[in-house]
Order: C-alpha cells, then structure tokens, then sequence
C-alpha cells in the first residue's frame, strides 16, 4: 500500500509517517515507480507507535525498544535494558511532577499572600498587569 493508504488506516497524517521513515521507525519498500510501499505489518507499526509516544517516549527510545513490542497494546517482551529505559523515563516524569507540583503550591502561596495584602490591583501595578509574560 502506498503512503495514503497507511494514513487513512492509521488516521496518522503522512508527513507523520514520513518522519517515523526518518526516524527509522518504519522502513518501506520501494515500488518501480519510487514511490514508498507497505506492507499490511506497518499499520500495526504505526498502531505500536503511537501508543508509545503517547506513553511519553521519544522516537528514539521507541526505535530502541520498537524490536521488542509485539501486538497492537504493544506488549513488551521483558528484558532487562527495556525495563531499565521504562524506569529512567518514568523517574524522569515522576522529577518533572514533582517540580511542577512544588511551582503550583508557591503559585498559590503567592496568589494567597497577594489576595490576603490587598483585596484589588493597586492602580500604579494594573498597566504592568495587562499584559502577562511568560518565562
């Protein structure tokens, strides 16, 4: 099948599939006409994919461990450098949480201790106000 007929079985947009191919994630054949040709297996690839980033991993850990993802869950087989990438990018949204976690709870210390001060914007602050920036 040709790169349309993996997008709509998918519903993955072919510029998506193009980079997987860049990636290394997929590797289609070529037909006589150079266009890219694949096998009924790639939509199953793109299924394992998907799932994959959606569980936060990058393309690059997912052409890691891609070889050892069987069925459309993907379920893993159990090897011990798998685990191990599993856990570090676990630990690494468990840091990420924690840290965002922390600047909530001075956000609301701050909004808090602000509201607390002064029951509405001091004039001399509201043009300052108007427009946030975001750091």
């Amino acid at each position: 099948m040709r790169i349309g007929e993996l997008s709509r079985r998918t519903g993955v947009h072919a510029h998506l599939l193009r980079y997987y191919e860049a990636q290394g994630l997929l590797r289609p054949g070529r037909g006589p006409s150079g266009y890219r040709e694949y096998t009924d297996e790639a939509v199953l690839t793109v299924t394992q994919i998907r799932k994959l980033l959606d569980a936060g991993l990058s393309t690059q850990e997912i052409g890691a461990l891609l070889p050892c993802a069987t069925g459309s869950a993907p379920d893993l087989l159990p090897c011990p450098e798998l685990l191990d990438l599993l856990r570090g990018r676990l630990r690494g949204l468990d840091e990420r949480i924690d840290t965002l976690v922390r600047s909530r709870r001075a956000l609301h210390d701050y909004i808090d201790a602000t509201e607390r001060r002064v029951p509405r914007p001091v004039p001399e602050c509201a043009p300052a106000l108007a427009e946030p920036t975001r750091a």
